[in-house]
């Protein structure tokens, strides 16, 4: 696996000291996002932060994020163009695009074209900078944009391959019951896992993601398993939200023995 960290997993960490913890766990890159209780970068100017990281040896694979993207205006166009220009400045190699999640927009027909316009809308944009947006479908209910294949398809249908990608999230794919993989079409990876025994699939929420161990409800490793499979060799990156794992007292000895975990159940499949 080419393991990566979002901030997410460890957002109580300073911004080197989180880039300090992804060298120390062997991973290639980092997500870090401006949606968590710290300033993005921790107010480092973004080319400083993006140097600080590449001399560490880490590629900042995604910046998080802009939302609702798929209800396009004037406030959504400028939080994009904002985030494209960070991304420019640090290197980043992608932004990332979160759909609507509130119960609204859902309805067949409403929902493709909401996303539609917004990434006809955007697609120009990232042509100019020569960036890629990353795309997360949710799986929950309410979410308007939990169909990989919807996303696919409008990828496809404004000819904007080269700068759109889908995020496979391990959980939000469970919650979504599963369905096909894109591997071609993916650009990265999320893992976490439920592992309260008592949840049914449809009362999975984000403070209930940790980290994957032999309790993982999720099918994490048989979905790893399948992406690599199937040729997909980009970064697998931790995105948990408990509060459980934000409180975690040794997060590198942790987040290592999960890693391991699931290289190891990787191995066994592949023996």
């Amino acid at each position: 696996m080419k393991t990566a960290l979002n901030h997410m997993t460890v957002p109580n960490l300073g911004y080197v000291d989180f880039l300090d913890l992804a060298v120390h766990l062997g991973c290639v890159g980092v997500e870090v996002r401006n949606d968590i209780a710290r300033p993005l970068f921790d107010g480092l100017d973004p080319a400083e932060a993006g140097r600080i990281a590449a001399d560490k040896g880490l590629r900042l694979v995604g910046l998080s994020q802009v939302y609702p993207f798929n209800s396009w205006n004037a406030e959504r166009e400028a939080a994009v163009r904002a985030l494209i220009a960070i991304a420019e400045q640090a290197g980043a190699e992608t932004i990332s695009l979160i759909p609507r999640n509130d119960g609204t927009g859902l309805g067949d027909g409403i929902r493709q074209a909401n996303l539609r316009v917004a990434m006809k809308s955007i697609l120009p944009m990232l042509e100019e900078a020569g960036l890629t947006a990353l795309i997360e479908p949710l799986g929950f209910l309410r979410s308007s944009l939990r169909s990989k294949q919807d996303l696919v398809d409008t990828i496809e249908s404004i000819g904007g391959q080269k700068h759109f990608k889908l995020v496979h999230d391990t959980f939000h794919h469970r919650l979504a019951n599963g369905g096909p993989i894109f591997p071609d079409q993916t650009g990265i990876v999320h893992i976490s896992a439920v592992v309260d025994p008592t949840l049914a699939i449809e009362q999975m929420e984000d403070e209930h993601r940790v980290l994957v161990d032999e309790n993982d409800r999720l099918g994490n490793v048989e979905q790893i398993a399948a992406l690599i499979a199937a040729g997909y060799d980009g970064p697998i990156s931790y995105e948990c939200f408990s509060p459980e794992t934000h409180a975690m007292a040794d997060p590198y000895d942790q987040i290592k023995c999960s890693f391991d975990f699931i290289s190891s159940q990787l191995r066994a499949k592949a023996a």
